[in-house]
């Protein structure tokens, strides 16, 4: 007996900008866990009486979870549509957000934010998933592009934000502050995002291709992906480029407060001044790639990201412990990672519609294991300089460069100038 699905009658109708704005928000809600908690870092520190590697690791185990649930929430959505397991880690993310407000030690406090990470990943990543189903090639970059305007939002608004909350009832706040933001977020997908995913495999209906699920089909499908030379070679580029994002986020609130003596709230306009390079190369991104194509902008972006990073690593070599070395290079590169990541992720899933939530999911857990990986390294390493972020900067610029140049130049013209 075939169960008849009914979905009801959704507020948000795709192809508008109030869609656009709203898939934006969602791939915006885990940077903004991030740049919301960030300035809280040395107070946390203070208050548990911490050190600095121990406090880090509250945004390294932050960015294990978002890893490890990308592997769960595009395979599944692959079989079930986007909208359950979109649902389901939302509300996730709200108890999560709850448990980090009552926590009482650090260590509570650090396993309730690796919950939290598994629970905002759904929204990342079936968000890119969403933009698949509806749009391919240099659209799905320019929609992709567009989200990262309401993304670059994020970086501007939460340290203020923060800072605020700080001020008026401490560290708690800002987890009391997400608790209520995420309840939003579950009211609005349930009752004004549509399903998007038509093959995927609802209850008891019948499942094809690559949307079949299954342990077996999903690991199938993740073996398959590794094995294709054009997924690998833009997912390498995004991946790299992320790491100097990360670098930042994870180590800009002690290199511009502990080692160069700037307050809070001076962190907070330093972060935001960064994030606007963000949003202008956002929008910069979103009308010149139906110009110039998805390829010239992949290389224009590898090409400013090397020069910024190249410039930082030197004058923090050089010890110019002035805060713009630090603000303007960062400022340049997340203006060039515009450029890069929303065309090297279209170019990444747009050839695998089927199994578009297994690509979106693999993408995803790699770039965030990067991530935490740089998070933890920077924890271990920080040595009261700016060095250590500066040489972050500097890798990920000169090794985007070289994937750019040895990986995806390679690949066909035919491929690269979809």
């Amino acid at each position: 007996m075939r169960i008849a699905l009914t979905q009801p009658t959704m507020l948000l109708k795709p192809h508008t900008a109030s869609f656009t704005f709203l898939l934006g928000i969602l791939v915006a809600l885990g940077a903004l866990s991030t740049d919301i908690f960030v300035p809280a870092l040395p107070e946390l520190a203070a208050v548990f009486r911490a050190d600095v590697a121990t406090v880090q690791q509250s945004a390294t185990t932050f960015f294990i979870g978002v890893a490890c649930g990308q592997l769960v929430y595009g395979p599944i959505s692959d079989r079930y549509g986007r909208r359950p397991p979109l649902l389901a880690g939302l509300a996730l993310f709200v108890a999560a957000s709850v448990f980090c407000a009552g926590s009482t030690s650090i260590e509570q406090l650090i396993s309730g934010r690796f919950v939290q990470g598994l629970g905002v990943s759904a929204a990342p990543v079936l968000a890119r998933s969403i933009v698949r189903d509806l749009y391919a090639w240099d659209e799905a970059a320019r929609a992709l592009a567009l989200m990262g305007i309401v993304l670059g939002l994020s970086p501007i608004l939460a340290p203020f934000a923060s800072t605020a909350l700080l001020a008026a009832g401490g560290w708690r706040s800002i987890f009391w502050a997400l608790s209520a933001i995420s309840v939003a977020m579950l009211a609005f997908v349930a009752f004004g995002l549509p399903e998007t995913a038509s093959h995927a495999r609802k209850l008891n209906g019948n499942g094809s291709g690559y949307g079949k699920g299954g342990p077996l089909a999903l690991v199938h499908n993740f073996v398959f992906l590794l094995g294709e030379r054009r997924y690998l070679a833009y997912m390498a580029v995004t991946c790299i480029i992320l790491t100097g994002i990360y670098a930042f986020v994870s180590s800009a609130a002690f290199v511009i407060v502990h080692a160069l003596g700037y307050s809070p709230r001076e962190f907070a306009l330093c972060f935001a001044i960064v994030a606007i390079g963000n949003i202008l190369g956002a929008i910069a991104s979103s009308r010149l790639v139906m110009r110039y194509g998805m390829d010239r902008m992949i290389r224009i972006g590898t090409v400013l990201a090397f020069g910024s990073g190249v410039v930082m690593t030197a004058l923090a070599w050089l010890r110019v412990d002035h805060v713009a070395a630090t603000v303007a290079p960062a400022f340049v590169f997340l203006f060039a990672v515009n450029f890069v990541i929303p065309h090297a992720t279209a170019g990444a899933l747009s050839p695998y519609p089927k199994i578009s939530g297994a690509a979106s999911s693999l993408l995803g857990f790699i770039q965030l294991a990067a991530g935490a990986a740089t998070s933890y390294a920077l924890g271990a390493t920080y040595d009261g300089t700016p060095l250590p972020l500066a040489i972050a900067f500097g890798l990920a610029g000169v090794a985007s460069l070289l994937a750019y140049v040895f990986l995806v130049l390679p690949l066909p013209p035919a491929v690269r100038e979809q």
